[in-house]
C-alpha cells in the first residue's frame, strides 16, 4: 500500500461513521427530497474534500523535500525549502536539507577551487604528467607533456603509451632513470609511476622530469673541480722538476765544473726522483678511484671482520661495540677497505688529541647502521670531505673517503660525517641496505 493510503485510510474510516450518521439524521428530517439531496451531496463533498485536502497536506511536503533532493543530486545548490523552522517536525527536516545544502555547496566549492589550483599547478611545473587508463590510452596531460610528445593536447587523446613513446614508464616498478626518445631528443628523464583511481576506474600516474640538464650541470662542475685538483697537484710536482732541471742543466754547462757537482746533481736528481713518485703515486689513486668494480655481495660475519679491521691498526687501540656474531650482507673485501680507511682517518684523528677511536655496529628497520667515532679535534673542512684528491695531511692522496663513499654506495648505502654532539671529535656513519 502506498504512503498516502497507509496515512489516509485510518482518517476516512474514522471519517465515515460521523459522516453516516450526519446523512441518516439529514435524511429523518421532514425535508423536501430536492433539499435531502441538496444536503447529502454538500455533506459527502465535504467529507470528500477535507480527506483531498488532508492528503495535499501531507503529500506537497514530501514532494518538496524530493524536488530538493533531486537539486541537489544534479548539483544545483542554490535551491532552498522555504518555511524551515525548528518548531515543528517538518521544519527540522527543511532545516536540515537547507544545511546540508550549504556544507555541500561549500565543499564543491572548495572542489572547484582545488582542482583549478591543481590545474594551474600542473600547468605551471616543467615536469610532464601523463594519466592513462586500464587499457593504456591516454586521458589526462599536462603543458609540459604535450611539449615532450611533440603534439597538442588535442590530438594526445586517446594515444597509447607505445604511440607516446612511454611504452617502458608503464613497466618501470620502482622510480628510476630512462633514456627516452621524444620530441625535444633523446634524453635522461627521471620517471615515476604509481597507481590512481578515477572514479573507481584504475589509471597509471607517469611523471617525466627532465634531468639531462641538472646532471649536465652537475657533471661540468664535477669536472672543474678535479680539474683544478689535477692542476693543483700536477703544478706542485712539475714546478720543482722544471726548475730543478734548469738549474742541473746550468749546472752542468759550467766549465770547469764546482767542487760540489756531485752532491748538487744527486741531490737535485733525487727531488726529481721524489716528485716523480709522487705524481704516479697520485695517478695510481686516481686510477683505483675510477675503477672500483661492482660488489660481490655474500654473507659475513661484520663483528669478525671490525676485529680484523682494528687488529690491523698498531698505533692505537679501537674499542669495538656490537653484537657478536652479526650477520650481514656485503661484500667482504670492499666493505673491509671501507673501514680500514675510516679508522685509518679516525686514528690519525684521535693521536692528535689523545682521544680514543670506538666503533660500532647495530641493527636498523632495514639495514646496518655502523658507526666510527674519535675523540680528535673535529672535521677541518667539511665541504671538500668528498672533493677527490683533497687532502689536509701531509702525504694524503685525498682519495680515502671518496673511495670509502663510492663503496657504500654501490652496497646501496651511505656514508655521512659530521662532529659528534656529545664532546669532541667527529661520527662516521655508514648505512648498509639488508639485502
Amino acid at each position: 500500500m502506498r504512503l498516502e493510503r497507509r496515512v489516509l485510510s485510518p482518517f476516512f474510516w474514522g471519517l465515515l461513521p460521523a459522516l453516516l450518521v450526519a446523512l441518516v439524521l439529514l435524511w429523518l428530517r421532514p425535508l423536501e427530497l430536492r433539499t435531502r439531496v441538496t444536503l447529502s451531496l454538500l455533506v459527502v463533498g465535504g467529507a470528500l474534500a477535507g480527506v483531498w485536502a488532508q492528503r495535499e497536506r501531507l503529500i506537497t511536503p514530501l514532494r518538496t523535500i524530493s524536488n530538493l533532493l533531486g537539486a541537489l543530486r544534479e548539483g544545483d545548490t542554490s535551491l532552498r525549502a522555504r518555511h524551515a523552522r525548528s518548531d515543528d517536525a517538518f521544519g527540522e527536516v527543511l532545516v536540515e536539507l537547507n544545511a546540508f545544502g550549504d556544507e555541500l555547496r561549500a565543499q564543491r566549492l572548495a572542489g572547484r577551487e582545488a582542482g583549478v589550483l591543481l590545474e594551474r599547478v600542473l600547468e605551471q611545473i616543467d615536469v610532464g604528467v601523463f594519466v592513462f587508463d586500464a587499457r593504456g590510452e591516454l586521458r589526462l596531460v599536462n603543458r609540459r607533456g604535450a611539449e615532450l610528445a611533440g603534439r597538442p593536447r588535442s590530438e594526445l587523446a586517446g594515444r597509447t603509451a607505445g604511440e607516446l613513446g612511454l611504452a617502458e614508464c608503464l613497466a618501470l616498478a620502482d622510480p628510476g632513470v630512462l633514456e627516452l626518445e621524444l620530441a625535444p631528443g633523446r634524453g635522461r628523464y627521471l620517471v615515476r609511476r604509481s597507481a590512481v583511481r578515477e572514479r573507481g576506474e584504475p589509471h597509471e600516474l607517469v611523471v617525466l622530469s627532465d634531468i639531462g640538464p641538472a646532471l649536465r650541470a652537475e657533471e661540468r662542475q664535477a669536472w672543474q673541480r678535479l680539474i683544478q685538483v689535477l692542476r693543483h697537484e700536477i703544478n706542485n710536482s712539475l714546478a720543482p722538476i722544471h726548475s730543478l732541471a734548469g738549474s742541473l742543466r746550468e749546472l752542468v754547462g759550467r766549465d770547469p765544473r764546482p767542487a760540489d757537482f756531485d752532491a748538487d746533481l744527486g741531490e737535485g736528481l733525487g727531488v726529481v726522483a721524489q716528485r716523480s713518485k709522487g705524481l704516479m703515486r697520485f695517478m695510481a689513486a686516481y686510477a683505483r678511484l675510477t675503477k672500483l668494480p661492482p660488489p660481490k655481495k655474500r654473507e659475513l660475519d661484520l663483528a669478525e671482520l671490525a676485529r680484523r679491521v682494528a687488529g690491523l691498526e698498531q698505533r692505537l687501540a679501537v674499542a669495538l661495540h656490537g653484537p657478536a656474531p652479526y650477520p650481514c650482507r656485503a661484500d667482504p673485501d670492499q666493505l673491509e677497505q671501507l673501514l680500514i680507511n675510516l679508522v685509518n682517518n679516525a686514528v690519525e684523528a684521535a693521536l692528535a688529541t689523545g682521544g680514543g677511536v670506538r666503533v660500532a655496529w647495530s641493527a636498523t628497520l632495514d639495514g646496518t647502521r655502523i658507526t666510527v667515532d674519535d675523540d680528535g679535534p673535529g672535521l677541518p673542512s667539511p665541504e671538500n670531505l668528498f672533493v677527490p684528491f683533497f687532502t689536509t695531511k701531509p702525504g694524503g692522496t685525498g682519495i680515502g673517503l671518496v673511495l670509502s663513499r663510492e663503496i657504500a654506495e654501490a652496497h646501496g648505502g651511505t656514508l655521512t660525517l659530521e662532529d659528534r654532539a656529545e664532546g669532541f671529535g667527529c661520527r662516521a656513519t655508514v648505512v648498509l641496505p639488508a639485502k
